[in-house]
């Protein structure tokens, strides 16, 4: 009797074990076509769909109207990620108003393969870290900046100037703030 028990038993185990790695099996094929599929689209956190938390500074400029041009530079330097970590961010969004008063034919060499290393370095110097809002910012004489470089922070009346550009209206996110501004900020160097 016992080993009829036994038999039983070993034959259950055997048949588990045998479902297991059918489905295991099943599972990385699709885990594999999954994957195949996903590396032909850009991958990272900020691809990730995302309708519960707050936006995050990209998905704030994103949903703007005004910055359609800083969209495409940040997508064009593969920054995107960057700006969704979690921050705090703040980022100093040039409008497409401000991207248009750059010389005649500034974007379009900025945006060309070649020129992405330039452009991610100046898309940088958009960003410092931390969540200061315009009032507290008036305390600075000067911020670092995500390039590792800083600019100069001005306190004229009521209006606040990061590296020559004027703070004309912030929007808070959910990784940092964004200070839309009337200039792109360009590095010295």
């Amino acid at each position: 009797m016992k080993a009829i028990i036994k038999f039983f038993l070993l034959t259950i185990l055997i048949a588990g074990i045998s479902a297991c790695r059918n489905s295991s099996e099943a599972e990385e094929e699709d885990i594999s076509a999954s994957t195949e599929q996903a590396s032909e689209e850009r991958q990272g956190q900020a691809f990730v769909k995302d309708d519960v938390s707050e936006p995050t500074v990209l998905d704030i400029a994103i949903q703007s109207e005004d910055h359609s041009t800083l969209v495409a530079a940040v997508q064009t330097a593969e920054l995107e990620n960057a700006l969704v970590n979690a921050g705090p961010l703040m980022v100093f969004a040039p409008t497409d108003e401000a991207f248009e008063a750059l010389p005649e034919g500034t974007v379009d060499d900025l945006l060309k393969p070649e020129n992405k290393n330039k452009l991610s370095l100046i898309l940088k110097h958009h960003v410092t870290p931390g969540k200061y809002d315009k009032e507290f910012l008036k305390k600075f004489k000067k911020l670092g900046q995500a390039s590792d470089l800083s600019v100069p922070v001005e306190v004229k009346g009521e209006d606040v100037y990061v590296g020559g550009a004027k703070i004309i209206a912030s929007v808070p996110a959910g990784n940092g703030i964004v200070h839309v501004v009337d200039k792109v900020i360009i590095p010295e160097n």
